[in-house]
């Protein structure tokens, strides 16, 4: 009998299914992958397993027990832990403090600190992490390891099953690593363990068996080695997708973006690096390396400690808006907070860089607002209602898009991207892959930094790498492997 039992779901939200008859097993001791596209249906299906959502239909059992929670933490008392990509660490609180977060033991209305820091450290230590100062402010520790507490909080309070939503999504490759180390350890302990993420290199590693849903249904289920990376792209997208990433012959123009010696007020420290048209330059390196910084100084977000930038023929450091006026676009990884205007339409955040196109005299003409932004709804096929809907209400995919859309309307010639497909589908991925193949193909420019490198290796004609600051030499992909990307972003 399956320790999660989940039989055929369903959840509308007014005209929209969102799941339509979804079926779930999890067995105690195994890693259950869950994958689809962003609107696919996983969020819903774990909120429902979560206690946020009830199920307009269908029946679940944990344990062997009907399961129904009335809220997350009925979901918690009854022994899952949901572990969300937006991590829930109080980061001023210490990490005993966060490790049993709601749970605290008490005697007459006082916490006993003693019994807290015996069984945060006993979870962590089960989890490989025993040696973490208790008494730390959690939001000291970087983002691992602030995972790891999560993780433990959940194994304390005497969790079974534990839903891992993205946990890579925002780690190194060594972070990474260590924590599919804490995720065999839950498996070794019976725990029964939901794994979510878009990298189909991590569910080949530790998934025991796989789950597919597209458009709110089930399309498959395989064991591992089951199904090829292909089959299992082609069930998330219904169709076959012939390469993940497509390369045109590009022709190099002339240098477009310049930076000499360029350092901000703490990162970058020393980069030098020329962009030409019709190539697509990559930046590696670790988290903190400083690549995120380089793209934010290129586009005067941060300031200009010394060095030079010359975009065309314009020479000097220039605030974002004047970026734009010279044909420089960024987007930014982080795009709840400062690629989008979350709040506002999709017609709206596409067109704000360039409103002067969609009227005279200071008037905005929404027809033709709705009519641009209708353009590039369809042609980066974003799941929506309209141009009117709000950009919150979209799936991360679908908010990606809208980013990406605001770049190729306002017709920019050097496209800083950071970390593109964070936290998005495979085929919102490939989509994104082919627009910049494309960008390259119309003689723009593109500079990526991305943490994941068959990406890298996959789309760029040269790549830097950036190690504690400083920029190294941009080489070609051609005969470049990533084991030597890794030894220069470490220093090695």
């Amino acid at each position: 009998m399956p320790f999660l039992s989940m039989c055929h779901i369903s959840k509308r939200f007014g005209a929209t299914v969102a799941l339509d008859d979804v079926k779930l097993e999890v067995e105690s001791g195994e890693v259950h992958a869950l994958v689809g596209e962003n609107g696919s249906g996983k969020s819903t299906l774990m909120r429902i397993l979560a206690g946020a959502l009830a199920p307009d239909e269908g029946t679940m059992e944990l344990g062997g027990q009907p399961y129904l929670p009335r809220s997350p933490m009925d979901a918690r008392r009854s022994g899952v832990a949901m572990i969300h990509q937006e991590l829930t660490i109080c980061g001023h609180l210490s990490v005993a403090e966060n490790v049993l977060l709601g749970m605290e033991d008490s005697v007459a209305g006082v916490l006993s600190r003693r019994q807290m820091r015996h069984k945060a450290g006993s979870a962590l230590s089960r989890l490989g992490y025993g040696d973490i100062d208790l008494d730390m402010p959690a939001g000291k520790f970087p983002i691992a390891v602030r995972q790891v507490i999560e993780i433990a909080r959940a194994v304390a309070v005497g969790s079974r099953l534990v839903v891992l939503d993205e946990p890579t999504s925002s780690l190194t490759e060594a972070d990474a690593l260590r924590l599919f180390e804490v995720v065999e350890t839950l498996r070794d302990e019976r725990h029964a363990v939901i794994y979510i993420s878009h990298f189909l290199d991590e569910i080949n590693r530790l998934a025991d068996r796989l789950t597919v849903l597209r458009d709110g249904r089930n399309v498959g289920t395989a064991g591992r080695g089951g199904a090829t990376t292909e089959e299992i792209v082609s069930m998330m997208v219904g169709r076959r997708i012939e390469s993940m990433y497509p390369r045109s012959t590009r022709e190099q123009g002339e240098v477009v973006l310049e930076v000499a010696g360029l350092a901000g007020k703490v990162k970058p420290a020393e980069a030098t690096l020329r962009l030409h048209r019709g190539e697509v330059v990559g930046i590696a390196g670790l988290n903190g390396s400083g690549r995120t910084e380089l793209l934010r100084t290129i586009f005067g977000l941060d300031a200009v400690r010394k060095g030079q930038i010359k975009v065309g023929v314009a020479s000097g450091a220039a605030p974002p808006h004047e970026r734009w006026q010279e044909g420089v676009g960024m987007l930014s990884e982080d795009r709840k907070d400062e690629g989008l205007a979350i709040g506002m339409s999709i017609a709206d955040n596409m067109t704000l860089t360039a409103l002067e196109r969609l009227g005279k005299g200071g008037f905005i003409g929404p027809a033709a607002q709705d009519r641009a932004a209708a353009e590039w709804i369809g042609r980066l096929a974003i799941r929506c209602q309209g141009p009117k809907q709000k950009v919150g209400a979209l799936s991360g995919g679908n908010q990606q898009k809208v980013a990406v859309a605001r770049l190729l309307w306002h017709g920019v010639d050097v496209l800083l991207l950071d970390e593109p497909t964070r936290g998005i589908d495979v085929g919102s991925k490939e989509l994104i892959y082919r627009l910049i193949d494309q960008a390259a193909l119309e003689h723009k420019a593109v500079l990526v930094v991305s943490s994941y490198l068959p990406e890298l290796m996959g789309v760029c004609d040269r790549i830097a790498v950036m190690h504690k600051g400083i920029l190294g030499e941009a080489r070609s992909v051609e005969g470049l492997t990533p084991e030597e990307i890794i030894r220069e972003a470490v220093g090695a």
